[in-house]
């Protein structure tokens, strides 16, 4: 190689370098000047005796997706759990620290639960729709929360959720079908569209393509991205690719302690803390 050469590939290197670094750089920017939705401070869980989460603290940005990874039993669906208070439904479950939505304690005893969790909606690991019509399905909120002051604002409700959930046109001459009768991916679909016919500024999923098909999956990547306009989407994985694909922001969780958290361009290129690293380059998990 002659001198010429090996001068042009060190820039090359050194433009390459300096890209991902100011992509880091900038996200990182971009994302400390978004408005924080959810703070959490000093968070402890404990189930009975044992303690599962450690003084937890991070701040979850508005309109952005921050995902959750780390190996299982390590805390990070207790946490996530814990944004929307699901875990008032285990016996023995007891959660210590703060945490804020739009600055209000939601754990503050005034807080009314069912609001709540119409605020902070929930997708879970299995498509769980209920054995009703597909409409149904994604009136039933709006119904019980008196979103809709007459049949055709709550027809309106249904059509415009299942459009954002991208699945209206699948589904726009069945309507009135029992939604346990769709596919996989379909039905998982189907409840983010009944979760975000309530209008809610925050949207909770726990490994929402755990049981889908790589087609069902990508489809369900896609729509997060869509949907990040509009909410604020905290997501579990296992999956450190589909992490890496939709999240502005990652935290790794390790035996109950949230090592570190950052952009995710950030934790998976160049982590600060040896246990991530160790995770993200298949050490351990």
């Amino acid at each position: 190689m002659t001198h010429n050469q090996e001068t042009d590939t060190a820039a090359m290197n050194m433009s390459t370098s300096q890209f991902i670094e100011d992509q880091v750089t900038g996200s990182s920017r971009q994302l400390n000047e978004m408005k924080t939705r959810v703070t959490a401070r000093d968070v402890n869980v404990f189930y009975g005796a044992k303690q599962a989460l450690f003084d937890v603290s991070v701040n979850v940005p508005d309109k952005s997706v921050i995902a959750f990874i780390g190996p299982s039993g390590c805390g990070k669906s207790t946490f996530l759990r814990c944004l929307n208070r699901m875990n008032d439904t285990i016996e023995g479950c007891r959660v210590e620290g703060e945490i804020r939505l739009d600055g209000q304690d939601v754990y503050d005893p005034k807080i009314d639960v069912v609001e709540l969790r119409a605020r902070v909606g929930m997708v879970f690991q299995k498509p769980n729709p209920f054995p009703k019509s597909i409409f149904e399905n994604v009136a039933y909120g709006p119904k019980i929360h008196g979103l809709a002051s007459n049949k055709t604002d709550l027809e309106e409700i249904v059509v415009t959720s299942l459009k954002k959930a991208s699945l209206f046109e699948e589904v726009k001459d069945r309507l009135h079908e029992p939604g346990t009768g769709l596919s996989g991916g379909q039905q998982q679909r189907l409840c983010i569209a009944r979760a975000i016919a309530v209008s809610p500024e925050v949207i909770l999923m726990d490994e929402p393509c755990s049981a889908l098909d790589p087609i069902a999956t990508a489809k369900i990547e896609e729509l997060i991205d869509e949907l990040r306009a509009n909410f604020t989407i905290a997501i579990v994985t296992h999956s450190m690719q589909q992490a890496a694909r939709v999240s502005q922001r990652t935290a790794f969780f390790h035996l109950g302690v949230l090592v570190e958290e950052g952009p995710t361009e950030q934790i998976f290129t160049a982590p600060s803390d040896k246990r991530t690293q160790d995770y993200v380059t298949g050490r351990f998990g």
